[in-house]
């Protein structure tokens, strides 16, 4: 298990950051935008309610891109990296990386764009392109409105019930999780089932991808932590897939 999948464990990563700005730097607005418009011409979106026209749109953006790849791309940074990096920095590793993998763009012609604006600063103010295709501006407005939801329906009845003790499962996070690592192997009640399935964007190593029930949990703080850090009978809840979940 990496350190970025055990935040809630870990101790002593002081200092706090305060910064209550969404964007410190006019770049980091540009790596949100291009997340965005990335996720809303993601080729995935015929088929993902509420299922764009996707195909109908010119973009030469063929690509398979959503919120699960961007944590991934973060997750699979080397610890050291991770906690040294600001939070839009790792956004724009993940991306580079992934527009490298999917071969729109290489790591040679990377390193040397990004070696030609370091060097110039004429260049790095240098306006950014006007114009653009009206269609693509259309779709990326309507994802914003719209979304793309991960509820489905229950294919299967949910495997617990309100009130159950349940066990947070001992899973191999590889190299990309939805379960906090300081949860494993503890003990939960079930105080929410959830009426519907929910799929997540990919399938992962340690099991979750098909839309499977969801549960919100509820845990005895002094079980996660040292109880000099903790109130008397404080409770923690966490919403988790069941394939992370086994019984008591």
């Amino acid at each position: 298990m990496k350190l970025q999948h055990n935040l809630g464990g870990l101790e002593g990563l002081d200092p706090i950051n305060t910064e209550v700005q969404v964007f410190v730097e006019p770049w980091e607005q540009r790596i949100f935008g291009i997340h965005t418009a990335m996720m809303a011409l993601s080729n995935q979106l015929g088929s993902s309610p509420p299922q764009y026209a996707i195909e109908e749109v010119p973009t030469t953006f063929e690509s398979f891109w959503t919120w699960g790849h961007l944590r991934m791309g973060a997750e699979n940074m080397h610890p050291f990296e991770y906690f040294r990096l600001r939070y839009y920095e790792k956004w724009l590793g993940g991306i580079s990386g992934f527009f490298v993998s999917e071969g729109y763009i290489t790591q040679e012609e990377l390193d040397t764009r990004t070696a030609e604006f370091l060097a110039s600063s004429e260049l790095a103010a240098a306006p950014l392109p006007q114009g653009g295709e009206p269609a693509i501006d259309e779709q990326v407005v309507k994802y914003l409105r719209e979304g793309d939801s991960p509820m489905r329906a229950l294919s299967a009845p949910p495997k617990f019930a309100l009130g159950d003790q349940v066990k947070i499962k001992e899973v191999n996070s590889g190299e990309h999780s939805r379960l906090p690592g300081n949860l494993k192997g503890k003990i939960a009640t079930v105080i929410k089932v959830y009426d519907n399935a929910f799929a997540y964007f990919f399938p992962t190593t340690d099991g979750i991808g098909e839309p499977m029930p969801v549960y919100s949990l509820a845990f005895q703080a002094e079980t996660l932590w040292e109880a000099t850090t903790t109130e008397p009978n404080m409770i923690y809840y966490n919403d988790i897939f069941e394939a992370y979940i086994e019984a008591a």
